[in-house]
């Protein structure tokens, strides 16, 4: 089985700035694409940033230029640093991989549990 697990959420002021981290753990063979999602109140859950294996990269238009997502192969790792952060930007944030393991057929998605970004003054 595979885990994926986030951090780095917390509260901060319009126009701070955050790093979510997620980690993946268990038999896992290879991680194609990495991504963050994220859900607001009331809203429907929304594609944040992607990355791929070969490290392309695309972001909500909400997003872009204030977000950066980047990945650590060998940790099997995925960051989001999030800067010039606006309410708006108020969500659950998950991380999300496809996942290759060595029981597997195929790859799979795995979710993580979410972790809460609250941006307020």
């Amino acid at each position: 089985q595979v885990q994926l697990v986030e951090s780095g959420g917390g509260l901060v002021q319009p126009g701070g700035s955050l790093r979510l981290s997620c980690v993946a753990s268990g038999s896992i063979l290879s991680i194609n694409a990495m991504g963050w999602y994220r859900q607001a109140p009331g809203k429907e859950r929304e594609l944040v940033a992607r990355i791929t294996s070969e490290d392309s990269t695309n972001y909500a238009d909400s997003v872009k230029g204030r977000f950066i997502i980047s990945r650590d192969n060998a940790k099997n790792t995925v960051y989001l640093q999030m800067n010039r952060l606006k309410p708006e930007d108020t969500a659950v944030y998950y991380c999300n991989a496809n996942v290759r393991t060595v029981a597997a057929l195929r790859s799979f998605e795995v979710w993580g549990l979410g972790t809460l970004v609250t941006v307020s003054s």
